[in-house]
């Protein structure tokens, strides 16, 4: 079978389309509520690895006693370094303050956030992002 230069295009136009699919399937907000929320707690582990930096946040169950720990996403590095946020802001046992979307799941302690308040400083991680609540 002879490929024409039609067909090759589209074998590669769709190779390219496909792992662009999978990462905005991967890096998008579908699996968080529309409403924003804030999240309060200590930090416990952080990383500012890619492709997203990644938090777990302890806070106490308000009336239930104990805590629990949610997962909770950042922005890419690269995008949380242009609003001034780095390595040296956060580290595990600060106290943060968090705005953004809870997991669509209620039965799912994770948590994409927008800014993050924390020694005192708030960073906007996402700042191109529309805002309803406003940092602590």
């Amino acid at each position: 079978m002879r490929l024409t230069n039609a067909r090759i295009a589209a074998a590669a136009c769709a190779a390219l389309a496909l792992p662009a699919a999978t990462a905005l399937a991967h890096h998008g907000w579908a699996w968080t509520q529309d409403e924003e929320s804030r999240l309060d707690g200590e930090i416990v582990t952080i990383s500012f690895g890619n492709p997203h930096m990644h938090l777990q946040v302890e806070r106490d169950r308000s009336g239930f006693g104990g805590s629990e720990i949610w997962e909770v996403d950042l922005s890419p590095p690269i995008v949380a370094s242009r609003s001034g946020f780095g390595p040296e802001h956060a580290g595990p046992g600060d106290t943060v303050s968090l705005t953004g979307h809870r997991a669509r799941d209620a039965d799912v302690l994770g948590f994409k956030a927008e800014t993050i308040t924390v020694r005192g400083r708030t960073f906007d991680v996402y700042p191109q992002r529309d805002k309803s609540l406003t940092a602590q």
